[in-house]
């Protein structure tokens, strides 16, 4: 069961897993640090250093699964909140070798390992274990990615669009009082009567 933690669980888990795999002699060339942004960070001018990040832009309700309960779910249970997260992954680096051989890289990755299942999502958000992250990328129209860069501070830097969906949270569980077994009636004669 899913909590309200999955969000940030699933971009700290891409971050990890990008930083874990990224290989000795890239990070001897090119040294990286791989790190979930929030909105304040992406729109810093600060220096960076050689950086990919991963800025969470963008969260919409799955189209496809939003009514659908969980497999061999109770029927008392509430359907669980289904959501697709939009991540930016950008490059902060000073140099177009860097720049273009880290986000190759990073392309390459999550190309050949798009899924996210329990073993690679950070723990705090209680993942089952058939919850599954699907992370694909997605196509942004240059209009929108333009949007985006003009609302932040720094100047355009290379970046590519990827979806991570489904996103499966769960209500909070509400706990159960004791069942009602049985009531005692008591019949009496109204007062006026006697």
């Amino acid at each position: 069961m899913a909590n309200v933690l999955a969000i940030h669980s699933v971009g700290t888990s891409l971050a990890a897993y990008l930083r874990n795999t990224y290989p000795g002699d890239l990070r001897a060339a090119h040294p990286c640090e791989f790190k979930l942004f929030a909105s304040a960070e992406m729109g810093s001018t600060e220096e960076r250093g050689t950086t990919l990040s991963l800025y969470l832009y963008r969260i919409t309700m799955n189209e496809h699964v939003r009514n659908v309960r969980r497999t061999n779910d109770v029927v008392d249970n509430d359907t669980p909140l289904s959501v697709d997260l939009h991540f930016l992954l950008t490059v902060w680096a000073d140099n177009a070798l860097a720049e273009q051989t880290i986000l190759a890289w990073a392309m390459r990755q999550l190309h050949q390992r798009p899924v996210l299942d329990r073993s690679t999502l950070s723990p705090e958000a209680g993942w089952e274990s058939s919850d599954v992250v699907h992370v694909i990328p997605a196509e942004l129209s240059h209009e929108d990615l333009m949007r985006i860069w003009d609302a932040l501070a720094p100047s355009y830097r290379l970046s590519l669009s990827y979806i991570a969906r489904v996103v499966r949270i769960d209500a909070d569980p509400v706990p159960g009082g004791l069942p009602v077994v049985a009531r005692n009636f008591v019949v009496s004669e109204p007062e006026a009567a006697r």
